[in-house]
């Protein structure tokens, strides 16, 4: 993989783009803002923008298509199949959006969370694979560990069961940060008070599973602080504070021989 076309120029690209210039030649990116594939272009080092999907180069080696979901089909019904591995990078969409298109095309997830104000390093992101046949296989692998340590081989089935995991560990976690953000913010609070109970929460995951490591009022079935801080919500601050605590009961019930 010596040469790369990158399609798009949002949170994903930005960084799959800083992390490729570092090992081979970003030959071009597009973006249907030119004004973005520009500045994305200018902070890799790449010397090629476009706006239009019939102005790709025809030479690159591999073509890595991140755009949002809904835009990845209709970015590989506007390209013609050059012969070079072309790829997808979401973690909810088949591999079948290829079929009958290329001859070799695969899929390239980097489970993480990604912003683009903030590059993100990849080199310990675990990126998840599939590809039409072995040969794209291999060319996939490749391509993936020039970037990260981890690489796996994933079908869309089970890329589709990371993505569940990964909303619950990640989008639905931040929400959670979002209302404590809130209910610090009534009560004249700051927010930075949660991080070191935060970054702790995390660090015990490389020691306990997540259930060994739960903690708080409703592990303890203590029914009086959940009740109290039940009457402290309303709206759906409440309805999450209920359900979320049921949850942790259901599967944390109580020993009546301890």
């Amino acid at each position: 993989m010596k040469r790369v076309v990158i399609i798009g120029s949002g949170n994903v690209a930005t960084s799959l783009a800083h992390g490729l210039a570092a090992c081979c030649e970003v030959a071009q990116i597009y973006s249907r803002q030119l004004s973005h594939a520009q500045a994305l272009a200018t902070a890799v080092g790449c010397s090629d923008v476009t706006d239009d999907l019939l102005s790709l180069v025809p030479d690159a080696d591999a073509y890595i298509i991140a755009v949002r979901d809904d835009a990845i089909a209709e970015v590989i019904a506007a390209t013609p199949d050059n012969g070079a591995l072309w790829v997808h990078t979401s973690g909810s969409k088949p591999i079948d959006l290829f079929a009958g298109r290329r001859a070799r095309c695969g899929v390239l997830w980097p489970m993480q969370s990604f912003s683009r104000e903030m590059v993100v390093p990849l080199d310990e992101v675990h990126f998840f694979a599939e590809a039409n046949n072995e040969a794209a296989l291999d060319a996939l692998m490749d391509l993936g560990h020039m970037l990260s340590r981890h690489v796996v081989e994933a079908d869309s089935s089970q890329r589709l069961q990371l993505h569940v995991a990964s909303v619950f560990s990640c989008n639905f976690a931040n929400h959670m940060w979002t209302l404590a953000h809130e209910v610090l913010d009534e009560a004249g609070l700051p927010f930075e008070a949660m991080l070191p109970l935060i970054r702790t929460t995390v660090d015990k995951l490389d020691r306990l599973s997540p259930a060994q490591s739960q903690t708080g009022p409703a592990v303890r079935h203590d029914l009086k602080v959940v009740a109290n801080h039940l009457a402290m919500l309303d709206g759906d601050k409440r309805e999450i504070y209920d359900l979320l605590s049921q949850s942790i009961m259901n599967r944390n019930p109580l020993d009546d021989n301890a």
